[in-house]
């Protein structure tokens, strides 16, 4: 899939693959009647490329007359095949599709403030609404664009917004997420995000990119390609939600991020937890051996703000502070 195709709502292609030849002969034959049907058969199955108006029909076909445990799908393009039992995800999360077209997104925005409660900037986060104005968060509209094979378009979608909405902030940093396992190629992929801030003349300086689902970083040396085009470009980056997942520890050191942001497991009650306060602890003398920027979020309580700052984190965010609003403080 190209970022090109990515990045705007198109028709979806689907693959499906058939680990029995029977099933597959009798799925060719009625889809070659529906005129919907490409294929071609590798050694050990058979896959074939439908519309999504022909995966329709070939699942009420499949519920009647086969096996869907033999049954896989993929949206073109991506890698893992899916248990054909999460196909009518895909129908229906169709509501992801007119959501990206009609941007129908706006930024609020959180403050993150120093050790003495001024506003140091705000991470900019995303809010989406129906088409009745129901609030839609975050978790909702990712899960419906990955069923979907949205989750580039959405993300730059997001991206893209935050940076028009750090426009007004002076002298205060923007903190703007990304889903690094979006993008397929940083100098195509991000070129509507640096257009954006030379549009509104934001100093790259201002901007600082967070790397999302940091646990879920599998290929280390693409997100060093996307985290160096960001450099190249005068952006800085922080590592969001340190503390989960495998090899945390390892990716600062390796990636060396101008910010730090502890996850808010590790943060909520860590003035009265000895196994929070240890975690908390190493990273922070990682974050100062990597030269990043120590972030705890998730403060709700004083008594953790103290804790943290006496140890000597330097940057925090949470309820206690100020909670995501439509205009900055």
């Amino acid at each position: 899939m190209s970022c090109r195709t990515a990045c705007i709502v198109t028709d979806l292609q689907i693959e499906v693959k058939v680990e029995d030849f029977m099933q597959f002969d009798m799925l060719r034959h009625h889809m070659e009647r529906l005129h919907v049907l490409r294929t071609f058969t590798g050694e050990d199955s058979s896959i074939f490329t439908v519309t999504e108006a022909g995966l329709r029909d070939l699942t009420d076909f499949a519920h009647d007359y086969l096996d869907e445990k033999k049954l896989f799908f993929r949206i073109s393009g991506e890698t893992p095949w899916r248990s054909f039992s999460e196909v009518d995800e895909v129908f229906t999360s169709e509501w992801i599709d007119d959501l990206i077209q009609q941007e129908r997104v706006i930024s609020y925005y959180q403050p993150i403030v120093d050790t003495e409660c001024s506003v140091y900037g705000y991470e900019l986060l995303a809010r989406f609404h129906s088409p009745e104005g129901r609030m839609i968060y975050p978790d909702e509209a990712f899960t419906a664009a990955r069923a979907r094979g949205r989750l580039y378009a959405l993300d730059r979608l997001c991206r893209v917004t935050a940076v028009r909405h750090a426009a007004p902030l002076i002298n205060q940093k923007a903190f703007i997420n990304f889903v690094p396992t979006s993008i397929y190629s940083p100098e195509f992929c991000l070129q509507s995000t640096v257009a954006v801030a030379k549009q509104f003349n934001i100093d790259p300086y201002q901007l600082v990119f967070e790397v999302v689902e940091t646990d879920q970083v599998d290929d280390v040396e693409h997100l060093k390609s996307i985290l160096r085009y960001y450099r190249d470009k005068g952006f800085h980056y922080a590592l969001d939600d340190v503390g989960e997942g495998y090899s945390t520890v390892e990716l600062l050191a390796d990636l060396r991020p101008h910010y730090m942001k502890l996850d808010r497991s590790f943060v909520d009650g860590v003035a009265g937890d000895l196994v929070k306060q240890e975690k908390a602890e190493m990273f922070l003398t990682k974050a100062k051996e990597s030269g990043s920027v120590p972030l705890a979020e998730g403060i709700e309580q004083e008594e953790d703000f103290n804790w943290l700052k006496e140890k000597g984190y330097q940057l925090f965010q949470g309820y206690f502070f100020g909670k995501p609003a439509p205009s900055p403080l």
